[in-house]
């Protein structure tokens, strides 16, 4: 994204999940093409480094809010707090997610429920705060962060999969209704990912006895160009759904996985 128009200067973008991983790059394109960034989560002292370093290296504003998407209270104040920092929102990325796998048999209530709270519900939450002023000016982005997950179904992740299906259904919904505006809503669906969500599925796979090389391989090979996601490559993806040459796509579910083919 170097060497590109700030076309995003005057906007105000809120990136849940934003202090690491694929929500930072997000975060970090955003500021460099000019948006002033609200970054959420629950690590207060992550995300003020990185909204520290934003606001350094791309000399645009930027905030720390503690929020956790699965509590409706915690959003509509972490979503207060940002709107009196930087006024309403223009942009929204819902990334802030997690992900835990099962055989289903062995699935614990609690596990399933996690999942559809933070993945599915906090997006709905986090929606809800800004649909309403995005409605009155008649414009605005969201981008949800979704997963191959929410386009086939894979072992082991029902609860993750049923969450992230769910999270394209909204997407595809609320594009619909909102079709007529300046409003568009997407997903971006990214395969195995070089974050620390990846890596805490080697770890697992380590601990029922593969190698390190052998847990990695097997995800791997999953992907058929052979290599993982980077989140540069997702995050400019989001970016490029909030550039005024976008403006068009609406309802769409945007897979990034290395030539991984939904069927």
């Amino acid at each position: 994204m170097s060497d590109t128009v700030a076309y995003l200067k005057g906007k105000h973008a809120i990136v849940t999940g934003g202090s690491r991983g694929i929500g930072a790059a997000i975060s970090e394109d955003l500021a460099r093409l000019g948006a002033d960034i609200t970054l959420m989560g629950r690590d207060l002292a992550r995300l003020e480094k990185q909204s520290e370093r934003l606001a350094s290296e791309f000399a645009v504003r930027a905030a720390a809010v503690v929020c956790d998407v699965s509590d409706e209270s915690s959003v509509r104040s972490a979503f207060e707090k940002a709107q009196l920092a930087f006024g309403e929102a223009d942009i929204l990325i819902n990334n802030a997610g997690q992900a835990e796998a099962a055989r289903f048999v062995e699935m614990k209530r609690e596990l399933w429920d996690r999942m559809i709270a933070v993945n599915l519900t906090g997006t709905y939450l986090c929606t809800q705060q800004v649909i309403p002023s995005m409605l009155k000016t008649g414009e605005g982005r969201i981008i949800n962060i979704a997963s191959t997950a929410g386009l086939k179904g894979y072992s082991t992740i029902a609860a993750y999969c049923a969450s992230k299906h769910g999270i394209i259904g909204l997407t595809r919904a609320l594009a619909a209704e909102t079709v007529k505006t300046k409003i568009t809503v997407n997903a971006v669906c990214p395969g195995y990912t070089d974050t620390e969500m990846s890596h805490a599925g080697i770890k697992k796979l380590m601990d029922a006895g593969k190698t390190e090389d052998e847990a990695r391989n097997l995800i791997v090979r999953t992907i058929p160009r052979g290599s993982f996601i980077e989140p540069a490559e997702v995050a400019n993806a989001v970016a490029w759904l909030c550039s005024p040459g976008a403006s068009a796509i609406t309802g769409q579910a945007i897979v990034v996985a290395g030539g991984e083919v939904m069927k």
